[in-house]
Parts: structure tokens; C-alpha cells; sequence
């Protein structure tokens, strides 16, 4: 409530407050006369953009990894051959003639029963669908390997783009830059970036009995802790601070200085001068500096009740009370918001340390493990999932809230487990709105659209099915599915349970793709292209991911022939896309926005229903009102078409 004063105090010539407001009234008022305004932008080398927010969306130029890669010193080799391979019954493989190193282009196929030797980070050889680690195997003689264990196709191997994939957007508008964003993009290639710079902020005391540290101390005076203390705060929160020194009341002396203070930057910060006594006279001069002037005088706060707000020609001006307690008090309290929002920053939140692992966590037995995770809102607190994507993936690093570990003993953490977490900031990122299940190029305009409102997401690729599973534990608002059932043929629909209802979202074509000017698939239809390149036993496939609703449009495909490449099982759209461009594989099925930046030939096979099973409960909540807007919106549908989606009805 608002508290109104209209009285003035007799013969000592000291104006009483007007006016009172609450701590909300006058943050609201404060922070309707300043925004909405547009962020002031920098572009800086990625070397200098710690701390600094992103002012527009970053999409990866490149694939990363460019290239299906080894993730350890072993062997390249055919899963298949070692499927009876045992410490008792060791198969012999051949060795050919070359090594991979990292850097080295394979020039030699795996055949069957064949290894080649590969270290670390070296590129995939084609043909080859999985790697054996070295203390897995023996010399046979110059020319063989013994090994002693089965391997499961895609072991060891990261794929192409399966990190980051080109044209995702790796990094939204509002990200702020850390160690391990820097190394992400760095690793797909970004050399610059457009940022929010920060705001300039002046930093004034005010005060005949200020002392500067260091100086003599004259009867009846302080030293100025306010200075130091303000503009290590003003850092400490995005901002650039400029402490400009101690004024003393002096009205023409006090104005010139806030004058050349606000010509040069975008924010001034005063502490001392506001309970209005005889000797103070900056709340006056503020007056006179632009309008409208004086916001809030006087808050409803304890301590910081004497904080004066005000903006000055869409520049914020705030004396602090001079107190240092109640001048730190109502900074973090009432100007840290606005300082974060003009740099760019997200709100502070208060961290969260415990969280339930909703999937089993294995583990390699013997050795201590620290799984990334990243944090969402489930039904009964945070759900942890893990993000690794393998020990090369820069994403994993930076996508994470923290890490959780599982000891030498144990050898997986079970689903369902509460389990600290180690956080790799002092705030837990709990997003307004989680998406989990199969992954879109066509999400990225939802979300860039959502961001730019203020709605904060996270989105996990987990695959149809995934997604549909975390949905119905809770741990969603939405699940990005594109499901074919046979039996009713229609899509999505049949796979809903209790609680989950459809949310109709775009169309777009699934297709089989190879090199263009290729004899076998050129000028063919589906069912043409797939039966020579089942009669053509060096034709070479690659599948997707168990999980992933492309991967049961391919079952249907091929029906129980197994072609050689099926076993290759990437996780991605754009990995698929790699292996046939790089000629690792000859065919595969990805959608048509892929295949066309990648340049490569594309027949039609189907045009599925990628849609979003809701959670129900949740359509209300704010973040998921947010979505469903701009999912219908006309901007977005433009956008979908231009990027090669289909309206869905």
C-alpha cells in the first residue's frame, strides 16, 4: 500500500517524502519507464566475450565432429564380425595396410574380417561401424589382431555432427558466454559474435564529509565505502563500472558532473543526497536533466527506505542511500534486475544441489564417473538427465547444470535414484518450458521466437519414444514425436496414453538420399533405389538410431533384409547426411531440408506428422501458452515454409 505524506516540516527547511511506494509499485514503475528498449550490441572476437550475453542466435557453420570419429586408440572394424568373440574363442581379424591418425584421410576400406588401426579423434574408414580398444586385442603375427570380446555397432564412435550439427542453432540470444560456450563455438569454427555490451555505468558519491581512502581523515568526515563497494557491484552484475570520484554538495558543481556523467554513459549511480535535508541537492538536480525525471522517492524498505529512482532521457538515475548497508540492500534488491536486463543477463534464482535420475546411469565398473546433467522440472522436484555425448562433445560441457557421480564400486546409478548434484554455477537453470523426444531443424524458429519474448527452454533430443516416456513420467511440458502406426496408418495419434494430448505441428518429407549423378538412385522411385541397392553388395547403407521414428520408417523399407551399413546407426539427420556426402555410405533417409543443404540427391518417400504430445496438465502453464501462440502464429508458419516444412491439416 501506498503511503502518502503531504506534510512539511516547520523552520528547519527539510522536506518530508511525498510519497511512499511499495518495493513492488516502485520497481514496476521503474522498469515501465525504462523497457522494453533495444539491447546496445557489440561485435567482439570470441576471446573477449566472457560474462557477456548473446545479442542474436549462433547456428553451427560446420558439422562437429565434421566426420564419424574414433573416441579411443583402438581398432575400426565390423561389429558383425565379432559377434562370437569371446576371451575362450578370440576371432582373427586382418590388419590393412595403413593407420589412422588424427589429421589422416582413410584411404582403405574395412572389409569383412578386417581392422584397421585408429587412434583417438581419427576419421572413421568407410565400411567400418564400430571400434575395439587396443587392450581388447593382441598382435597375431605383422599382419592380425586377436580380439577377445564382441563389440556393439556405433562402440566408441562419434558421429558426424552427432555434437553439433550444421545449421543448428547452437547457442540462443540471452545465452551468457562462459568457458564452455567459448570452447563451443571455437570448436564449430565462430571466430566473432555479436553481443550485449555492457552497460556503462557512472558511479558518484556525494557528500561534504566523504574522504577518499588513503587521504587523511579531517574531523567529522567518513571515508567513502560506498564507491568502491557500488562499483565493484555494478561488475560484479554485467555491468562496466567507472567510479568518477566524491562530490560535495554542491548544486552547480554536483550537476555538471551528473550532466557529463550521463553524456558518456548509460547509467548513473549516486549514493548519498537522497532524504532530502537542507545539504542534499541531487534529487533536485534530476529535475532538470531530462524527462520524466523522478520515478519513485521514497520505498518501503528496511533498511533503503530514502532510494531515489529516476530516468533521464531513457537513461536510468538511482541514488543510493548513503548508509553502506542500506546502499548495498537496495542495489541487489531494486537495480541489480534492471542492470542484469540491460546487460543481457538472466535474473539471479537461488541454486538447487538434489535430484532424481529418471533413466539408469551405467557405469564402467572400477572406475569413479562423473556424468554431466542437465536439470528439469519434474513432479516431484529436479529430474537429472544425462547429456553426454560422448568424451569429444563440446555440448555436453556446456548444455549441463552440473555433474553427478557414481562411485569405482557401483556400476550404474539406478532410475529413480536422489542424488546430489554438483553445480557448475551458483544458479540452477531451470528453463519456463522443457521439450523432450525427436529433434527438429524446424524447433529452432519456435524456440528463437520464444527466447526473444523472454521465455526461457530447454530442449533434449532423446528420439520419439524417449520423449513420449519422459512425458508421461512429467518431466516435459511437450514431446516432439513423429510416429508411424501401421496398423491405423495414421500418425502420432495411437501412441498417446492417459494425460497426453496431440498438438498438430508441421509436415515434412522424409526421403532417401545419395550423391547426385549416381547411376543406382538417380531417376528412380523409392521402391526402384532401394532394390538395386540391395542387389549391389558394395552398396553401402546407413541407418539411424534405434528409438528414432526415421529408423522405423526404414524397418518398413527394407522388410528383413539387413544390408551391409545398417548396423551405422547415427543419431542425427545431419550425421546421416555426412556419411553419404563424405562417401562413407552410399544411401540413407534423412529429411528434405537436410539432404538439400548438404547438396545432395533426394527422393521422396513420405511425408510424416511431426507433432507434440502435451502433458495436459501443463497447457495452461504460461511458458506452454507461450509455445502454443507462437506455433500458430503467421511469422512462424512463413518461416517453417521457407525452410522447406509443410503447414500441418
Amino acid at each position: 500500500m501506498n503511503t502518502s505524506i503531504s506534510s512539511t516540516r516547520q523552520g528547519t527547511g527539510q522536506e518530508q517524502f511525498l510519497t511512499i511506494l511499495s518495493r513492488e509499485d516502485a520497481l514496476t514503475r521503474f522498469e515501465a519507464a525504462l523497457f522494453p528498449r533495444p539491447a546496445q550490441t557489440e561485435k567482439r572476437v570470441l576471446s573477449d566475450t566472457l560474462g557477456l550475453a548473446l545479442a542474436e542466435d549462433v547456428v553451427a557453420p560446420v558439422d562437429v565432429p565434421p566426420f564419424d570419429r574414433s573416441n579411443v586408440d583402438g581398432f575400426a572394424l565390423r561389429a558383425a564380425d565379432l559377434a562370437a568373440a569371446s576371451q575362450a574363442h578370440p576371432v582373427r581379424l586382418a590388419l590393412n595396410a595403413e593407420t589412422i591418425a588424427c589429421g589422416t584421410v582413410p584411404q582403405i576400406p574395412v572389409l569383412a574380417r578386417t581392422a584397421t588401426p585408429i587412434a583417438t579423434g581419427g576419421p572413421l574408414p568407410r565400411g567400418a561401424d564400430a571400434i575395439v580398444m587396443m587392450e581388447h586385442t593382441h598382435p597375431a603375427g605383422a599382419d592380425a589382431i586377436e580380439v577377445m570380446r564382441s563389440v556393439s555397432p556405433g562402440q566408441f564412435v562419434s558421429g558426424a555432427g552427432s555434437d553439433m550439427a550444421r545449421g543448428e542453432v547452437v547457442l540462443r540470444a540471452g545465452t551468457v558466454i562462459g568457458s564452455r560456450e567459448i570452447g563451443m563455438l571455437a570448436a564449430c569454427g565462430v571466430a566473432q559474435i555479436t553481443v550485449v555490451r555492457r552497460p556503462r555505468v557512472a558511479i558518484l558519491s556525494t557528500g561534504d564529509e566523504l574522504v577518499q581512502p588513503g587521504e587523511p581523515l579531517r574531523p567529522a568526515a567518513i571515508y567513502d565505502a560506498n564507491g568502491p563497494i557500488v562499483s565493484a557491484a555494478v561488475t560484479e552484475n554485467g555491468g562496466e563500472a567507472r567510479f568518477l570520484g566524491a562530490f560535495p554538495d554542491d548544486e552547480a558543481r554536483l550537476e555538471a558532473a551528473m550532466r557529463d556523467a550521463l553524456a558518456d554513459h548509460d547509467l548513473l549511480i549516486l549514493s548519498g543526497g537522497t532524504s532530502k535535508g537542507a545539504g542534499d541537492v541531487s534529487h533536485r538536480i534530476i529535475g532538470r536533466l531530462g524527462k520524466p525525471g523522478i520515478i519513485a522517492h521514497g520505498v518501503a524498505l528496511k533498511p533503503g527506505k530514502p532510494l531515489c529512482l529516476a530516468v533521464c532521457d531513457g537513461k536510468p538515475v538511482i541514488i543510493l542511500p548513503g548508509f553502506p548497508t542500506s546502499a548495498m540492500f537496495t542495489f541487489h534488491d531494486m537495480i541489480v534486475p534492471v542492470l542484469r536486463r540491460m546487460a543481457g543477463l538472466p535474473p539471479r534464482i537461488d541454486a538447487q544441489v538434489s535430484a532424481r535420475v529418471p533413466l539408469r546411469l551405467p557405469s564402467e565398473l572400477g572406475r569413479t564417473e562423473f556424468v554431466m546433467v542437465s536439470l528439469v522440472q519434474g513432479p516431484e522436484g529436479l529430474a537429472a538427465y544425462a547429456t553426454g555425448k560422448g568424451s569429444g562433445a563440446i555440448t555436453s560441457f556446456a548444455q549441463a547444470d552440473g555433474f553427478i557421480r557414481i562411485e569405482a564400486l557401483a556400476d550404474h546409478l539406478p532410475a529413480g535414484a536422489e542424488t546430489p548434484v554438483a553445480l557448475f554455477t551458483p544458479q540452477v537453470r531451470v528453463p519456463d518450458l522443457v521439450v523432450i523426444g525427436s529433434h527438429c531443424v524446424g524447433l529452432d524458429l519456435v524456440f528463437s521466437a520464444l527466447s526473444a519474448s523472454g521465455t526461457s527452454v530447454r530442449s533434449l533430443a532423446v528420439g520419439s519414444l524417449g520423449g513420449l516416456a519422459a512425458a508421461k513420467r512429467g518431466e516435459c511440458d511437450l514431446a516432439p514425436i513423429h510416429l508411424f502406426d501401421p496398423k491405423t496408418q495414421s500418425y502420432n495419434t495411437p501412441f498417446l496414453g492417459d494425460g497426453l494430448e496431440l498438438v498438430p505441428g508441421w509436415r515434412r518429407m522424409q526421403g532417401l538420399v545419395f550423391r547426385s549423378g549416381d547411376s543406382r538412385f538417380e531417376g528412380r522411385s523409392v521402391e526402384e533405389a532401394v532394390a538395386g541397392a540391395l542387389a549391389d553388395p558394395d552398396c553401402l547403407m546407413v541407418n539411424r538410431n534405434q528409438g528414432a521414428g526415421t529408423r522405423i520408417l526404414i524397418d518398413q523399407l527394407l522388410g528383413p533384409a539387413r544390408p551391409d551399413g545398417y548396423w551405422n546407426q547415427p543419431r542425427s539427420h545431419n550425421a546421416v547426411a555426412a556419411a553419404v556426402v563424405q562417401e562413407r555410405a552410399d544411401w540413407g533417409v534423412t529429411i528434405a531440408p537436410v539432404a538439400r543443404a548438404a547438396g545432395l540427391g533426394f527422393i521422396p518417400l513420405t511425408e510424416e506428422h511431426y507433432d507434440f504430445a502435451l502433458v495436459s496438465a501443463r497447457r495452461e502453464q504460461p511458458a506452454v501458452q507461450a509455445f502454443l501462440t507462437a506455433l500458430q502464429s503467421p511469422e512462424i508458419h512463413a518461416a517453417l515454409e521457407r525452410a522447406g516444412f509443410a503447414r500441418a491439416g
